[in-house]
């Protein structure tokens, strides 16, 4: 609401329609230019896809996938998983899955911490994906 005081008493934010078709379709655009520029990175050399699980204040079990190169960070993807047992198998269907949208050419790593699920499925990656490089951070507090 401050943001929107700034711009003083005669502002008229943009209504329902604005903001349903051309503002939407204009964002859509600037994203998908962005990610053009990433995945151009990506195909020119190569990315690294970065997990992280945590819990929720409801205690709802979240994992995201991130991908990182050259351009930068992007977010690619999030998965709810409470009702889901976090086995090794689990988390590898989940990551290789993602390697395959991003393409397995351009994946060179993926990073976890060392929990032994991430751990047994770092083992399944490297069976059916022996070039790509595991990595895997030690848990810090």
């Amino acid at each position: 609401m401050e943001a929107v005081g700034q711009f003083g008493p005669g502002y008229l934010p943009p209504s329902q329609y604005e903001l349903r078709e051309p503002l939407l379709k204009e964002e859509v655009e600037r994203v998908k230019k962005s990610l053009k520029k990433h995945e151009e990175e990506w195909a020119l050399n190569g990315c690294a896809i970065m997990t992280d699980a945590w819990s929720d204040r409801k205690r709802r079990s979240i994992m995201n996938l991130c991908v990182n190169c050259k351009e930068g960070t992007i977010f690619l993807s999030s998965k709810e998983c409470s009702s889901e047992a976090h086995t090794g198998e689990y988390i590898f269907e989940y990551v290789d899955k993602c390697v395959e949208e991003i393409g397995p050419q351009n994946v060179i790593q993926v990073v976890t911490d060392n929990a032994s699920n991430n751990m047994a499925a770092a083992n399944m990656m490297k069976k059916k994906r022996p070039n790509i490089f595991g990595h895997h951070v030690p848990l810090i507090l």
